[in-house]
C-alpha cells in the first residue's frame, strides 16, 4: 500500500528542510492508512479495548526532503505473530521515486491495562486481515 504525505512549511527545520522527527509522524499516518485499506481501521481496535503502540523504530535518511515536496510511502507488513508485529517503510519523492528514508516499525497488541492480546482470539477478523496483509506483502517483496 502506498500513502502519500504532501510536506508542510511547518515541518522544516531552520535549514529549510524537513526535520528528521517528522518521518516518524508520517509512518503513523502511513500505518493508520494501511489498517484503514486492509479493512480493519485502527479506531475499530480501540473501540474493542486493544491499544497497539510502538515497541521501537528505525529510519535511515537517504535525502532531504523539502516543503512542498509529497513523499509517497510504501507500507509493508513485514511480521505478524499474533501479538507483536512489524513494519517497514519506504519513502520516496513522489516525482522523482528518490529514496528519502527507509524505516521500520515493531509493535503489540495489548489490552487497555497493558497485558498482550493474541490477536487470533482476541479479534479474529483482524488476525485473518493481517494474515492476508502479510501473505499479499510477501508476495510484493518476490
Amino acid at each position: 500500500m502506498t500513502y502519500t504525505h504532501q510536506a508542510q512549511y511547518y515541518e522544516t527545520d531552520q535549514m529549510g528542510i524537513i526535520h528528521h522527527s517528522n518521518y516518524i509522524r508520517w509512518m503513523e499516518e502511513a500505518r493508520i492508512a494501511y489498517m484503514d485499506e486492509m479493512g480493519f481501521p485502527y479506531q475499530a481496535v480501540e473501540e474493542a479495548g486493544i491499544m497497539s503502540p510502538v515497541l521501537s523504530v528505525q529510519c535511515e535518511y537517504r535525502s532531504m526532503t523539502r516543503f512542498g515536496d509529497r513523499v509517497a510511502i510504501e507500507v509493508s507488513l513485514c511480521s505478524f505473530k499474533g501479538v507483536k508485529y512489524e513494519i517497514t517503510y519506504v519513502m520516496k519523492d513522489a516525482r522523482t521515486q528518490e529514496v528519502r528514508a527507509v524505516a521500520m516499525s515493531k509493535h503489540c497488541y495489548l489490552t487497555k491495562e497493558g497485558k498482550p492480546v493474541n490477536i487470533k482470539k482476541a479479534l479474529p477478523a483482524l488476525y485473518e486481515k493481517m494474515m492476508l496483509a502479510l501473505e499479499a506483502d510477501a508476495k510484493e517483496i518476490r
